[in-house]
């Protein structure tokens, strides 16, 4: 069972075994191009360098068609085909290659992200990375990892201070002003950064190897899947202010709230 909280009893449904078809689908619709000479366009406009290929739009379109195949009734908000019905209930939240750059340099620190919201809360979330065959999915009650080692629960692990903490920001350059002001009272606090590792930084630190991740600049197909993720395995994930981290933007994840706590403190100053 994905769902571990008590759904039945809040009218929702478990969609283990549809979840999961929607990844094995969509890994398949992307796999391919994965190193390969692969064409890439620049979303930005003439801004900091935003890429897309047709592996991203391959394996959102796949999600998408099987979503509306099996409920017509639900609603879509993805990256690469904007939002269709994003009032009702329920509204899957995709990203098909979370981490483009990493794909286009060919290395495997991306994922697919599969999210779930009802009524504006996410409830499950997937990141599905099909080259090492490997599924990190959760919602509030619990978190699970399967991959070519097995199957086994995800835990948090316990951080007292910043200065004993791993952290990890997709770059420090999509900072700017205040926020890499910010960014850097922390980063300079904490024992390691590491950088790079995009949806992956979020599923280490559900996993106990990471315990900080900031970043700026986020939408909501690009956390939405991970937040229940990390609150499964016991840890914490809010806006620089402490408030929802559901729409994206300045976003703080952290695996001991006194870690989190203390995050928050110096990026706010």
């Amino acid at each position: 069972m994905i769902f571990s909280g008590d759904w039945d009893a809040m009218g929702l449904i478990d969609f283990t075994h549809f979840v999961n078809e929607l990844a094995t689908q969509s890994g398949q619709a992307i796999l391919p191009f994965f190193r390969t000479a692969i064409a890439t366009e620049d979303k930005s406009r003439g801004g900091a360098f935003d890429p897309v290929t047709e592996a991203d739009r391959a394996g959102e379109a796949t999600m998408r068609h099987l979503i509306k195949r099996s409920f017509p009734t639900h609603g879509i908000i993805g990256e690469e085909f904007g939002a269709e019905q994003p009032e009702a209930d329920y509204v899957w939240v995709l990203d098909p290659i979370d981490g483009t750059r990493a794909f286009i340099a060919g290395l495997p620190t991306w994922g697919t992200l599969i999210g779930l919201t009802y009524r504006k809360q996410p409830v499950f979330g997937m990141m599905h990375q099909p080259f090492t065959g490997e599924r990190f999915f959760g919602d509030t009650g619990g978190a699970t990892y399967r991959g070519p080692g097995g199957e086994r629960n995800l835990k948090v692990r316990p951080c007292a201070s910043l200065k004993d903490a791993v952290i990890s920001t997709t770059s420090p350059r999509l900072f700017a002003g205040d926020e890499l002001r910010a960014y850097d009272r922390v980063e300079s606090v904490a024992r390691l950064a590491r950088y790079g590792c995009d949806c992956y930084a979020y599923c280490m630190l559900a996993a106990g190897h990471i315990d900080l991740v900031v970043e700026s600049g986020l939408k909501p197909y690009d956390i939405a899947a991970l937040i229940p993720i990390v609150q499964g395995a016991g840890g914490i994930v809010t806006a620089w202010d402490g408030g929802s981290a559901a729409d994206g933007g300045r976003i703080v994840a952290a695996g001991d709230r006194r870690v989190h706590a203390a995050a928050i403190e110096l990026l706010s100053r």
